[in-house]
């Protein structure tokens, strides 16, 4: 029986990460979530109490993940200029994959306290390690040079998910060389 409700639990979470991928926040809804999985919508309420309950599991599940991609990808990089690159490269590669859509989409949500302090947690465990490839290139003030070069990363997320007259990878390149030459300039 546990492990039938987990395996609902889990159909439950990847149905509402496809509908937050595909239409945002209105289209994750009870009846949506219930027909996408087969359940009642009355056996949905038995899992989750709400909306927000559905979004704050899947930010305990996704972003943690999410993080430890991205950290795996950082680790490969054998200098802080590498370091930097692959966590610019891997945050934005990651947003353009349909399985990570419904982060990305999770991440423009109104949250409660409990689901934006675990997103807070998760960037403060990448931005650590920016932090960490700031101070080995003897930047002056590295915690604040680490916050600068997430709002790059998010800026670019911001124009890869809008349509505009640049492909992808030139916004990926231009982030990259605009975090790579910003960081040089202590």
């Amino acid at each position: 029986m546990a492990e039938h409700r987990t395996m609902q639990r889990r159909a439950l979470l990847d149905a509402a990460r496809d509908l937050l991928a595909t239409g945002g926040m209105a289209a994750l809804t009870f009846p949506a979530l219930a027909e996408r999985t087969g359940l009642a919508r009355s056996s949905v309420y038995e899992y989750f109490r709400s909306r927000a309950a559905v979004v704050e599991e899947l930010c305990a599940v996704d972003f943690p993940a999410w993080a430890a991609l991205i950290e795996a990808e950082v680790s490969t990089a054998d200098s802080p200029e590498g370091r930097i690159e692959a966590y610019v490269r891997a945050q934005l590669d990651m947003v353009r994959r349909p399985e990570h859509r419904a982060v990305v989409a999770i991440s423009t949500l109104e949250l409660d306290q409990a689901a934006r302090e675990r997103i807070r947690a998760a960037h403060g465990e990448l931005l650590a390690l920016m932090v960490s490839a700031l101070e080995e290139l003897g930047h002056a003030r590295p915690v604040l040079a680490a916050a600068l070069l997430q709002g790059v990363v998010e800026s670019a997320v911001r124009r890869l998910e809008c349509p505009t007259a640049e492909e992808p990878e030139e916004i990926v390149e231009a982030a990259v060389r605009l975090a790579l030459h910003g960081v040089r300039s202590r």
